[in-house]
């Protein structure tokens, strides 16, 4: 588990454990760069949306393997949010805007997106078969 203050700058630190998973497993450039995006939006998410960017709250996300997943849960301090509500960002009235494709990102990315604790907690799960 790492746990990390929610700060910006913070997201080198998950890159580097990414870095070193992808070297543990030897995962493919294409999973690699998946669970890179995946886990760094989650986190980004979480710093931003979740924590607000308050630098005294914390981002834990924990890596676990388990029956040949790879299974990454990002945790922030935050209220949640209503993520079954979120706009589809490929509707053509949100095409132009700067936010919203942090989930749908998340979802392409990953063979498995789960919330859990109202959305505090997002669980990324990718098949390493």
């Amino acid at each position: 588990m790492v746990n990390i203050h929610s700060k910006i700058d913070n997201l080198r630190v998950i890159e580097n454990v990414i870095e070193e998973i992808s070297t543990d497993f030897n995962l493919n450039s294409e999973l690699y760069g998946n669970v890179l995006i995946a886990t760094l939006e989650a986190t980004n998410n979480a710093i931003l949306h979740g924590n607000k960017l308050d630098e005294k709250k914390l981002v834990n996300i924990a890596f676990d393997l388990v029956d040949n997943n790879l299974i990454i849960t990002v945790k922030d301090e935050g209220k949640g949010f209503n993520y079954s509500d979120i706009p589809d960002p490929t509707a053509p009235e949100n095409l132009e805007k700067d936010s919203g494709r942090g989930i749908f990102l998340m979802e392409k990315l990953t063979d498995k997106l789960s919330f859990f604790d109202n959305g505090s907690i997002v669980e990324l799960t990718f098949n390493l078969i």
